[in-house]
């Protein structure tokens, strides 16, 4: 049941209407039955694997609160008889039974998302090495299952850490899990902010749906108008014929898939927003306008937020702060002085999380390559910092000016069109090549003898694309100066406001790219 069709609002509409009619001590049991129907709406066989990461991580965290609760009870009975060291080596043994329980749930939730994703890529390169000996195992790849596995393992995490108390009703922790807005392309929640949202009651709130409509019709307008419109040319100049295209094709296809990406995978997420919020829940946003950024690492600070604080939170913290990574700082410290000393650990780590983003992106050389490849450019920015400062100073450049700022959101946007290469290309050989292959005879022929309109895109949608952009880039302006587009159109006379909603709800019907339209991006993941 994919978010782009009658059915799908019809299922809303009909959720909503139960939702709001049962009584509010039973509103989270209407999500529940919700999501598993949504969720085997698409493979039956598929709902086995969340069931088992959702058993596994809801029996972890009711062990690991066990293990602290029964050793609290002895230390509180035996405070008089036993030693400070005796105290010392009894925390030590609880400590270690909760880490033991945590990474046997950690291992196995990862474990079952590394064996349906990248079973037959390890074979592939086996193969690669001794010859094709073992044959590619079929294997069900599970719709969102790292999103919902990344959101358990968190949930995990946080009752070790005792940042959050342990959920005791399986059927709503499964609904933590499950929750059918977020089941295929995130945003990743917490359930220290999400479960209380889907367990509480809610009131009818019209304002509310209201918001909810706006936003799922503006996804509706990224999705249908702009990114299903890019992908035909897309996948001519990276898929179907990438050998056959050089220069200005090339450039145009970079392009084209930035707005394809970003409007599809931020689309999904309106669409997903605005069915929660009809349901009374604030999800968390996973994009700030991120081509406003001036460097790698801001762009990555307002991409895929939620996937970005997860990794900075259970990856980049732990090792940037482990003894490991501060013997590493020491040593650099003293060979290469108190700036690489602190940076080098920091460096080690985002290069770290940006090999896990990559793995995490699919089972194939080129995500590692684009996980890398954003890696080092933020080491390397990093490092680079007080040269960069001093040249600065140097050139009498103003590093905060309006002019200096634009140079900088346009060498991002380069920079970032660059790793679009290993992304969207087939392999990470035909990404390579078709870097050389862009900077080879890049001339304006193509348009201006017409052959650049025949790859899937004709005049009419080029006009469309720049059109949609155009009045993307705009919300997008008013939004980074701090306006609140939704409640400013809510707050317009009613005939104003009645033509902005009806030019929203039917530009995707006059305008949408029929007869293209695909599955979510993000929702292979």
């Amino acid at each position: 049941m994919s978010f782009i069709n009658m059915e799908y609002f019809l299922f809303i509409a009909v959720g909503i209407i139960l939702y709001y009619v049962m009584p509010k001590r039973i509103q989270w049991v209407v999500l529940l039955v919700m999501s598993y129907a949504y969720y085997l709406s698409f493979k039956v066989e598929a709902v086995v694997y969340m069931i088992f990461t959702t058993l596994v991580t809801f029996a972890a965290g009711l062990i690991i609160e066990r293990v602290d609760s029964k050793g609290k009870v002895w230390l509180a009975e035996n405070k008089e008889t036993i030693t400070r060291e005796e105290k010392k080596s009894f925390k030590e043994k609880i400590k270690a039974k909760k880490k033991l329980v945590m990474l046997i749930a950690v291992v196995l939730d990862f474990g079952l998302l590394a064996f349906v994703k990248y079973t037959n890529f390890f074979i592939e390169n086996i193969n690669g090495l001794i010859g094709n000996r073992i044959s590619a195992v079929d294997i069900l790849v599970p719709l969102g299952i790292s999103f919902y596995t990344f959101q358990s393992v968190s949930y995990v995490l946080d009752v070790y850490w005792g940042k959050v108390k342990p959920e005791r009703n399986p059927f709503k922790f499964a609904l933590f899990v499950s929750f059918f807005p977020q089941i295929m392309q995130g945003p990743i929640g917490r359930f220290g902010t999400l479960a209380p949202q889907l367990f509480a009651p809610h009131k009818f709130n019209l304002t509310q749906i209201e918001f909810g409509l706006q936003r799922i019709f503006w996804g509706f307008f990224k999705k249908l108008i702009l990114a299903d419109r890019t992908s035909v040319y897309v996948y001519e100049v990276f898929v179907n014929n990438y050998q056959a295209y050089n220069g200005l094709y090339i450039i145009v296809g970079l392009l084209m898939y930035t707005v394809q990406l970003y409007a599809d995978f931020s689309g999904g997420m309106d669409i997903v927003i605005g069915t929660a919020q009809m349901f009374g829940i604030e999800m968390d946003e996973n994009f700030k306008r991120p081509f406003f950024s001036k460097s790698i690492g801001e762009f990555w600070r307002r991409w895929h937020i939620t996937l970005g604080t997860w990794m900075k939170d259970y990856i980049f913290y732990p090792f940037s702060l482990s003894k490991v990574f501060n013997k590493i700082g020491k040593f650099t410290k003293d060979k290469f002085g108190k700036n690489v000393g602190q940076t080098i650990p920091i460096c080690l780590a985002n290069l770290l999380i940006f090999f896990i983003v990559g793995v995490w992106h699919g089972a194939a050389w080129k995500y590692i390559a684009y996980g890398l490849y954003n890696g080092f450019i933020i080491a390397f920015s990093n490092l680079c910092k007080p040269a960069y400062k001093a040249a600065l100073e140097k050139c009498h450049i103003n590093g905060d000016g309006k002019a200096w700022s634009v140079f900088k959101m346009a060498r991002t946007f380069v920079l970032v069109n660059i790793g679009w290469y290993f992304d969207m290309a087939v392999s990470l050989s035909a990404a390579i090549q078709m870097m050389i292959n862009t900077l080879y005879q890049i001339s304006l022929k193509p348009l201006l003898d017409g052959s650049i309109f025949t790859l899937g895109m004709i005049k009419r949608d080029f006009v469309i694309v720049a059109a949609g952009c155009l009045v993307w880039f705009i919300i997008s302006v008013l939004q980074e100066r701090g306006v609140k587009v939704r409640e400013a159109i809510a707050g317009l006379v009613l005939p104003v406001r009645w033509a902005i909603y009806l030019a929203l709800i039917f530009a995707p019907v006059f305008f949408g790219y029929i007869g293209a339209t695909q599955g979510f991006i993000y929702a292979q993941f």
